[in-house]
């Protein structure tokens, strides 16, 4: 079971050695807490999900099945997501808990070790046919490179008991932002499907029903964002932190460069110096900063360069959560590239 350890909230730095974790401990809490798993979880279909593109998909194949736990709500970045003692509990009288993985949710590490047997963890990551990217290397890059390599990508579920990264130390750094393809979500759909029917066997064709109609409705949206962003795919522009890969792969709109690779770093003036520089020889039109992450970097960069700065949201800080959220997340990014681009 969790044990939050007595104390004030607070972040710890996270460690990346190798593809989706090992990351840091999650903050400590506001007083020593020791929870039980109860017998709920035997009657009903308690589901936690981690950030909110998760929420959403778990949610639409849950339909009127349950309603899940969102853990990191709001503007919170689960890069620095501190558990609550509800959450701890939460987590605890689960039955099944989804997360992308330890890279883009370092908090959930230790949480696994110490979840009762009770509990199932689904790592989403480690889906069957995800196409997966590697992490790209610099935080500038030519507009016309991508530097990840397509792989569908499987492995072992996490059963939140092992450990859930076994051979993965041996292969590329994977880039952890899996969820910013459409292609992508429509394999974690099928993923949150079988791990819903194993638990809960009885709403099996309930739950295949509601992924068919959320495939259709990505794949919807998936043609309805290729149409829109037709008119700025030859239009370069930076973005804070380098995790829009998917989207930029799937919809043929390479950004030219990152501030900076990890939200959690500082760029040096060195690299800020860079950034300007191919911000003036690319002719930038727009530097995207991130609702999770306030920082006056892009102010910074785009200073006397002609650039414009815009917002570029990939967790779905400002859309309500629930089961449109992630269709409503993959359409705001496409209208916020596409607004700032032809302003």
């Amino acid at each position: 079971m969790i044990r939050l350890p007595a104390g004030g909230h607070g972040a710890s730095q996270a460690k990346r050695s190798r593809p989706f974790g090992p990351s840091r401990l999650l903050g400590s809490a506001v007083a020593a807490l020791s929870l039980t798993a109860g017998s709920a979880w035997a009657e009903d279909l308690t589901v936690v999900a981690t950030i909110k593109p998760v929420h959403a998909l778990v949610a639409q194949v849950m339909g009127d099945a349950g309603e899940p736990k969102l853990l990191v709500g709001g503007t919170a970045s689960p890069h620095t997501y501190s558990l609550k003692p509800s959450d701890a509990k939460a987590l605890n009288n689960a039955r099944l808990i989804f997360r992308v993985s330890e890279d883009i949710e370092p908090f959930t590490r230790k949480i696994v070790a110490a979840l009762p047997k009770s509990v199932t963890v689904i790592t989403l990551a480690g889906a069957p046919e995800l196409t997966l990217l590697d992490k790209r290397s610099g935080n500038t890059f030519e507009a016309h490179e991508h530097g990840g390599t397509h792989d569908h990508h499987d492995h072992d579920h996490d059963d939140g008991n092992g450990d859930p990264h076994q051979g993965e130390a041996k292969g590329p750094v994977r880039d952890g932002h899996i969820w910013l393809d459409p292609r992508n979500g429509v394999a974690m759909v099928r993923e949150i499907t079988r791990a819903l029917s194993e638990v809960a066997p009885d709403k099996k064709a309930t739950f295949e029903a509601n992924a068919a109609a959320a495939v259709a409705s990505i794949e919807a949206a998936a043609r309805e964002i290729d149409a829109e962003l037709a008119s700025v795919k030859n239009k370069p522009f930076v973005v804070f932190h380098d995790a829009y890969q998917y989207f930029e792969e799937r919809f043929n709109v390479p950004a030219a460069g990152a501030i900076t690779i990890s939200p959690e770093v500082q760029p040096s003036a060195k690299r800020l110096g860079e950034i300007r520089r191919k911000i003036k020889e690319l002719d930038v039109a727009c530097v995207f900063a991130e609702p999770q992450f306030k920082s006056k970097l892009v102010a910074t960069v785009v200073e006397g360069t002609g650039a414009k700065a815009g917002t570029l949201d990939p967790e779905g800080a400002s859309i309500e959560a629930g089961p449109g959220a992630y269709v409503a997340l993959l359409k705001n990014l496409a209208q916020s590239l596409k607004g700032c681009l032809t302003s």
